[in-house]
Formats: structure tokens, sequence, C-alpha cells
């Protein structure tokens, strides 16, 4: 019997079939799932970047009269009104896709406050510990490192909040998806890494054009990241029994 027609027969044989309703993304579907949920995110991505950061640059430069002596309370007021934005528009264009599979409009909630807490801890304490290396009056080059990579720690680690907020929607429909809190960190470490391997290799760019290359290849591998390892974990969750 032709290996083809072997497949076919194991594909269809009852084991399989079961285990395909027990999976959250089927394996049929998981092709399709991967292009459309990598291109909403990376559209998100762009389409809330662009829009947080118009939004932020109107707000800017119309401060209201109550603000005019306090400006840098107000620029905290517009940065989180625009992270806003962002989070909320990054995660309607995710939940496009996942609404098939689960509630769309809680994984948008969830997402769009995860990230904004996310954020929060992370500049928190990224400004703390930048203060901490300004208050030093003489820093050594091993010293800005360690000062370098605590900042990364913070942003990689700050992913926990998100991904905590996304694992209470998942695990209505999805069961042992605890592992699910670390998927925004993963992914975070990835970017931080990826970002790491290409300044390393800016040298090797035309300088004249280093600044956009750069931009460039740093906002599409974060992108691409963000879409990329969730999506790996979506086809690793298997359905809780009510779902």
């Amino acid at each position: 019997m032709p290996s083809s027609s072997k497949n076919i027969l194991q594909s269809s044989s009852p084991s399989n079939i079961k285990e395909q309703k027990l999976l959250l993304i089927p394996r049929s579907e998981r092709q399709e799932f991967f292009m459309l949920f990598a291109f909403m995110t990376m559209l998100g991505w762009i389409g809330g970047g662009i829009a947080s950061l118009a939004l932020e640059k109107i707000l800017r430069e119309n401060i209201p009269a109550y603000f005019v002596e306090n400006e840098l309370l107000w620029y905290r007021i517009v940065k989180l009104i625009a992270t806003s934005l962002f989070a909320l528009i990054f995660a309607a264009d995710q939940s496009i896709p996942l609404n098939k599979y689960i509630s769309g409009w809680s994984w948008m909630v969830a997402t769009t406050i995860g990230w904004l807490v996310a954020n929060t801890v992370s500049q928190s304490w990224i400004t703390y510990i930048s203060s901490i290396a300004a208050s030093t009056n003489q820093i050594s080059p091993q010293t800005a490192n360690f000062f370098a990579v605590l900042s990364t720690a913070a942003y990689i680690f700050s992913g926990l909040w998100l991904g905590l907020l996304q694992w209470l929607v998942l695990r209505r429909q999805a069961k042992k998806s605890w592992w699910w809190i670390f998927i925004p960190s993963i992914s975070y470490f990835i970017i931080s890494l990826s970002i790491f391997l290409i300044s390393l290799l800016q040298n090797l760019i035309p300088v004249i054009h280093r600044d956009v290359i750069l931009y460039l290849a740093t906002q599409t591998l974060t992108a691409f990241t963000l879409a990329a390892i969730p999506v790996i974990g979506f086809c690793r969750l298997r359905k809780t029994a009510n779902s």
C-alpha cells in the first residue's frame, strides 16, 4: 500500500480524530492560523505604533491650560494614553484570528491591560536602574554593562504580567495552560537577544543607511517574534473538557 494511503488511513483513525478534537488549534488549521495571526500581529504592531505616535504628538503640542505649569505630569498622562491606544489596537488585531478558538473580546481586554501593566512595571524598573547608574560618579564599562543587563532583565520579566493576564483567559478553554504565563517573557528574551546580535553587525551597514536599516530590522523582528512565539504556544494547547 502506498505511503500516502497509509497517511490518509492513519489521519482518519479514531485515535487521531479524537486527538484533533482535543487540540485548541487543529493541525489542519495551523498553517492558516499562523499566517493570519502573524499578519494581524504585525499589522497591529505597525498600525498601533503609528496611531500612538500621532496621538502623542498631537497631545504634546496641545497642552491644556491646567497643565501649563506642570508639563511633566501632562507628558506622563499623554504617554499613558498613547500606550493605551497602541495596546488596544495591537490586542484587537490579535483577537480577530483568535475569535474562532477563544473569546476574542476577553483576549483583547486581557492583552490591553496586561501590556499596560507590563510596560509600566518595566519602565519603572528601568528608570530606577538608570537613576542609580546616573548617580555613580565614575562608571566603568563593566558596570555600565551590568546596568544594561539589569534593564534588559526588567524588560524581560515584565512580560510575566502580560502572560498572567492572558492565561486568565486561556485557562477557561485550555487545560494545563499555566506555562503560558512565561510565553511573553520568552518572546521578550528572544527580541532582546536579536537586537543585541543586530547591534554587533551594525558596523557592517553603511553609515548613511544604518539608522533606517537598524530601525526596520528591529521593528520587523520584534513584530514577528511577538507573533511566532505565541502561535507555537497556541498550537500546544489542548481544550478543556467543557470547551
